[in-house]
């Protein structure tokens, strides 16, 4: 199954044997967006598009079936013409900006997943300079990642304290400086009392 496959199932006759349709001449089944054989005369023949990343590596089309008063005489699968093709890419992100062998995937849908161990600033802007139609960027799991700050006291913090310090622990390094800035900023916008968090910005008085 597919991510863009659901279950429509009802009752208790989701799944019968193949053997069902022994006295069909053909049966062509629906549903799944994989083209499947089940037997000669029992096919999917699966969506003529790919309706979610997971389906890259599904080839679309159709069964073209000829069949005849004895039944199935040829099957034929025939592709369906594919508008822009779908691809996932893995890696750090100055490979994927530079590696020559990705030249190919440059003018596909495109679902990224970064790998780089701090989170690269304007990733998917970079991303789409050469890749213009990607579509979807993550992030491994396997970086660093926030898990200790409801462990840690906040009182006697600042907001602004406890923001960089979540800033540090998702990416594994320090705000830089304009970072720091800005979540100063976005912390006194939403502060009732703007002298409850004071720390004056660059170029800005107390």
């Amino acid at each position: 199954p597919s991510d863009s496959e659901r279950d429509i199932s009802v009752g208790g006759v989701s799944r019968v044997a193949a053997s069902v349709f022994d006295s069909v001449d053909y049966v062509a089944l629906g549903h799944l967006h994989g083209r499947h054989t089940l037997a000669d005369h029992l096919r999917y023949s699966g969506s003529p598009l790919a309706y979610s990343f997971s389906e890259a590596d599904h080839h679309k089309g159709c069964w073209l079936v000829d069949l005849g008063a004895d039944g199935t005489r040829s099957v034929e699968f025939v592709p369906a013409p594919v508008p822009r093709p779908l691809a996932r890419l893995r890696g750090d992100l100055e490979h994927l900006l530079t590696d020559r062998a990705l030249a190919a995937h440059e003018q596909s849908w495109l679902q990224v997943t970064l790998t780089d161990p701090v989170r690269p600033a304007r990733a998917m802007e970079r991303l789409r300079q050469r890749f213009p139609h990607t579509l979807l960027l993550g992030f491994d799991e396997s970086g660093p990642r926030a898990g200790g700050l409801a462990a840690r006291p906040v009182q006697g913090r600042s907001d602004h304290d406890i923001a960089l310090e979540f800033v540090a622990d998702l990416r594994g390094t320090p705000a830089t400086e304009a970072e720091a800035a800005l979540l100063q900023r976005a912390v006194d916008s939403c502060c009732d009392d703007p002298d409850a968090d004071p720390r004056p910005l660059a170029g800005r008085s107390a």
